[in-house]
Parts: structure tokens; sequence; C-alpha cells
């Protein structure tokens, strides 16, 4: 949305469709080359834009480092945004939450009631896994990470 948001409005159609194939690309390969065609209608005249892409395109694709079954969920920030919409919302309504205490226990309610709706991970065995530092390559689980012997 940054990218987009400092891109003129004629460039929005073509420029959204090859950020979703970056976004969704199979592997980080197929990504990478993406954002190659992306530099490549867009790199001369909004460098700015493409930096916005460019400067932290580790950051970008890091998701590719985990198991792919999890790239759904690491790909959006629908739940948090979801989540903190029903707080905004709530808090709108009744013109604030008073003192801070009250605020902050109104948020914790609204996402503890919340949290009942959320959708559940996609392979759940994965995520220890993942929290152990686990390597992955291409979205497949490496059993021995190069440079380590048994």
């Amino acid at each position: 949305m940054n990218v987009l948001g400092a891109l003129p409005r004629s460039a929005h159609p073509g420029a959204k469709k090859q950020l979703a194939e970056i976004r969704n690309a199979q592997d980080r390969t197929h990504a990478l080359r993406a954002v190659k065609e992306f530099e490549a209608a867009y790199g001369i005249k909004h460098p700015k834009d493409l930096a916005k892409i460019s400067d932290d395109l580790d950051e970008l694709l890091s998701f590719y480092d985990h198991p792919a079954e999890h790239w759904q969920h690491l790909r959006t920030t629908n739940p948090i945004e979801s989540t903190f919409a029903t707080v905004r919302h709530r808090t709108k309504v009744t013109k604030g939450p008073g003192s801070r205490t009250a605020g902050l226990a109104m948020a914790f309610k609204l996402i503890e009631s919340a949290q009942a709706r959320w959708r559940a991970v996609n392979a759940p065995h994965l995520v220890a896994l993942v929290r152990s530092d686990a390597q992955s390559k291409e979205g497949k689980l490496v059993e021995r990470p190069d440079g380590i012997a048994a």
C-alpha cells in the first residue's frame, strides 16, 4: 500500500498486478524475478517507489525462510488489522475509553473475544520447529543445514 500510495493513480492497475505477483510468487526465485520486472516497469520514472521495495527486499521476502504451509499466514497482516479494527470501532462508538485502565481492559476483552474467531494455523506441528530455529529452504524443512555434520 505504501508503494501504491506514492505512485500516480494512472499506474495503479499495472502496479497492483505486479506487486501481487511479488507477494504471491511460488518461491523466492520467482519473487525476485517479479521484483526485477517491477523495477523495469517503474524504476526509471519512479525510483523512490522502487526504493520502498528494494531497500527492504530481504525483510519483504523473509517469509520464504519458513515452511511453505505457513506462507499464507505470514504474507498478510489481516489478523492484526481486523482484531484492532474491533477495538478501534468500539472506542469510536463509546467516544473513547475513559481512563487508561478502562481502555486497556476494554481492548483486552475485545481481543480475547476476537481470539475465538481466529483461523487456525496451517501445519501446527511445524510451529515448534520454527520456534526452535529449524531451517527451511524454498519452503521445505532442511534436516541438516550446510556445515553441520551428524
